[in-house]
């Protein structure tokens, strides 16, 4: 396994709701310590580190740390605890699942999300998904106080699920959105290091908060920075799958990452996308257009910071995302962290900004 992926599976598998990014923060941090020539963070927890150019001209790229979760929010008398979305979910993929409960510098316990029994429900009851607030986490308590030595109202829990290889070339994982974003920055930040490199931009490296509740943290960290273009690496959802026509498949995995030109949050300038699309085709670098206006990401806040940023969004096609089981395709990986290293070190003058 390529040394990104290996930190991605670390990545993944460390406990970071909105609001709770900090186990992710400590990994980012070890991974990137003395490859940097500045490293900040703010009063809300995004991590921003800066690698010098030769212009004056600024590069931010971004990517989120937070994963959609859940939060406690009751616990009843016989120790079941129920809660409420951190982020967004399909409730059809929530009941039976695995979870880590717990919170910042807390024991993460196990937990599953259970409701009553099929052989209980009634005929209506099964036509439909199960309400959330007919939903519980389990944690194999035998009363509220039994509950509370080792859970409170308000902390977390995420999805338990393994790092797993499988297929010809996919990997399935919890949180690929977006800790491959995070580990594309990381990969992007060690080659540099390792070939002593000196970029023409000023390169920032956000990794960000909030961003699945639409609180981004980007936008307080692109007015801080100012940059002259941004790029936002993500994952998007897609669509290749049994039953779905062409022309709602968004992005095919295993045909590179997915380049933008408009979402829910964002319209991209056609000088951008074109320029992200031409560094794919000069260095033979896998890329398609995302097909379909949907979703969100940083973007929409990054753009319209500081009197506007110049933005584009380069996306790993993800199968079954904000699901215990995102699936993506091993090639796509490199192909978005190739892409996204000839962005950061392409000439200013051969970028949008000359």
């Amino acid at each position: 396994m390529a040394k990104g992926l290996e930190l991605l599976e670390k990545l993944c598998q460390a406990f970071g709701p909105t609001s709770c990014e900090y186990e992710v923060a400590d990994i980012i941090c070890a991974e990137l310590e003395g490859k940097y020539d500045e490293h900040t963070v703010d009063f809300i927890g995004n991590h921003i580190f800066r690698i010098k150019g030769t212009s004056d001209k600024k590069l931010m790229f971004s990517a989120h740390m937070d994963e959609v979760g859940l939060m406690l929010s009751s616990i009843d008398e016989n120790g079941y605890i129920y809660f409420q979305p951190v982020g967004g979910f399909d409730i059809k993929v929530l009941c039976g699942r695995k979870l880590f409960v717990g919170d910042y510098g807390k024991e993460k316990i196990s937990g599953l999300i259970a409701s009553k029994a099929i052989h209980q429900q009634s005929h209506e009851e099964r036509g439909r998904a199960t309400p959330i607030d007919r939903m519980y986490i389990d944690i194999g308590a035998k009363s509220k106080e039994d509950a509370e030595k080792y859970v409170s109202v308000g902390d977390y829990a995420v999805f338990d699920s393994d790092f797993v290889r499988f297929g010809d070339g996919m990997i399935k994982g919890k949180a690929i959105d977006d800790r491959l974003g995070c580990a594309v920055l990381c990969d992007i930040v060690n080659y540099i290091h390792e070939n002593k490199i000196k970029p023409d931009f000023d390169l920032y490296f956000c990794f960000t908060v909030r961003e699945e509740v639409g609180r981004s943290g980007a936008s307080i960290t692109a007015n801080r920075i100012r940059p002259d273009m941004a790029i936002v690496l993500e994952a998007t959802a897609v669509a290749d799958i049994a039953g779905t026509p062409d022309y709602k498949r968004v992005a095919k995995t295993g045909s590179g990452p997915a380049v933008s030109y408009m979402d829910n949050g964002t319209s991209y300038l056609p000088e951008m996308t074109n320029f992200v699309m031409d560094l794919g085709k000069k260095h033979d670098i896998p890329c398609q257009l995302k097909q379909y206006v949907s979703g969100g990401n940083d973007a929409g806040h990054i753009h319209k910071a500081s009197g506007g940023v110049k933005t584009a969004a380069i996306s790993c096609p993800t199968r079954y995302i904000h699901s215990a089981s995102c699936v993506f395709n091993e090639a796509d990986y490199d192909s978005m962290y190739r892409l996204a290293r000839e962005a950061a070190l392409c000439p200013v003058n051969e970028t949008p900004l000359k």
